[in-house]
């Protein structure tokens, strides 16, 4: 058991999931789903509005998403270390084929291309009202 890697891998997983299966079904706006990954987030851990919008000022964090782009999940596309995926096998439509850190590309489809150790500690702040 002490080899046995703890909880389940989806964060990579969430938009796409989210998307495809919230968004595309009629069950959530796209406007909610940004809300839900972004901006609320950002608010609830108190770095609104540094992160969690587009706007001067806010750090230039973005994913551009190709809404038509389908995927089956496998293991093997997982970028962290898991080797396995809760999703295994199914379909989604809706990935993310870009990813911007502040202004700088760390990820093109399928390839995460920034280099460790170029981030940045961003320190919490209170929880703002959603």
């Amino acid at each position: 058991m002490s080899t046995a890697r703890p909880g389940a891998e989806n964060l990579q997983m969430m938009v796409p999931m989210l998307y495809s299966e919230g968004v595309r079904t009629g069950r959530i706006s796209l406007s909610r789903l940004v809300e839900v990954v972004s901006t609320n987030a950002a608010k609830l851990f108190g770095l609104y509005p540094h992160k969690g919008t587009i706007a001067v000022g806010s750090d230039a964090d973005i994913v551009v998403f190709n809404p038509t782009l389908a995927r089956t999940i496998d293991p093997s596309m997982m970028k962290s270390n898991a080797d396995y995926s809760v999703y295994q096998g199914w379909q989604v439509t809706g990935w993310p084929v870009l990813t911007l850190r502040r202004g700088d590309v760390v990820f093109q489809e399928p390839d995460v291309i920034g280099r460790p150790g170029t981030g940045q500690v961003v320190a919490a702040g209170a929880t703002q009202p959603l």
